[in-house]
């Protein structure tokens, strides 16, 4: 499964040099498909080729194919909260609110102990709801990392710095190896934190050494990000964090 994603991967991120022509951007897509589709016969239970396919044909406008893509991942593998999440997300990147909400409805009555969908769900939930979502998240799971880190964010951004700092603390002590979850907490000091409590992070970062993690993944395993350390790292998916505004705000 990895070939087929290096190489649909490598195939993808030529797709947008700038100094191709109209029909090498054309075969690298068709490269990139060829390489996705021969993953997906060989490995269909592999759900990141699903999201990497998908997303393959979402970057070209193909929003259809893509989503098509993402419903027979769910029935190849049901009860995956990650393809799931990646649907909700495409129709949200897409402006569509209500079928992202509609979406997020159905994912929990498949998948309701799913911490990274009860985490989401209070993640993208109006202001108005939150505090009903996180209650019963934590209701659900009181000791999913990600439910805590997403509750963690919200007393964040309703400047509860001290509640905020405690449940920042308690989600990374239950899963060290999630390196968004540091890098929001790192984040969040920056914001309000001092210098002590900066480097208390960093420090704990370093020792816990995550390698999981979507942003964290997703930014350590860049080719030009390869030989950062893990504080280098750690500032980097923290002010892309701060950027996006990742933190519930």
């Amino acid at each position: 499964a990895k070939l087929y994603m290096m190489g649909g991967q490598i195939c993808s991120q030529e797709l947008i040099a700038s100094t191709l022509t109209n029909n090498d951007k054309k075969q690298n897509l068709d490269r990139a498909r060829k390489f996705y589709q021969r993953g997906l016969q060989n490995c269909a239970n592999n759900v990141i080729l699903w999201i990497l396919a998908s997303r393959l044909e979402e970057s070209v406008g193909f929003l259809t194919k893509a989503r098509s893509l993402l419903e027979l991942g769910r029935l190849k593998n049901p009860k995956n909260p990650s393809l799931w999440l990646e649907a909700i997300r495409l129709e949200s990147r897409d402006n569509n609110d209500k079928l992202a909400v509609t979406l997020m409805a159905r994912a929990l009555q498949e998948c309701p102990q799913s911490g990274l969908l009860l985490a989401e769900n209070i993640s993208i939930a109006p202001r108005a709801e939150q505090k009903a979502k996180a209650a019963d998240a934590i209701k659900k799971c009181p000791d999913d990392p990600l439910v805590i880190i997403a509750v963690a964010s919200l007393f964040a951004s309703e400047r509860k710095v001290e509640k905020a700092r405690k449940w920042f603390q308690r989600g990374v002590i239950l899963n060290q190896d999630i390196g968004d979850s540091w890098a929001k907490y790192y984040a969040f000091e920056k914001e309000v934190g001092d210098e002590e409590k900066q480097k208390a992070v960093k420090d704990q970062c370093v020792s816990a050494d995550p390698k999981h993690g979507e942003l964290w993944c997703m930014i350590m395993k860049d080719m030009k990000n390869r030989k950062l350390t893990i504080v280098e790292g750690l500032e980097l998916v923290a002010t892309h964090i701060a950027k996006q505004k990742l933190l519930i705000n």
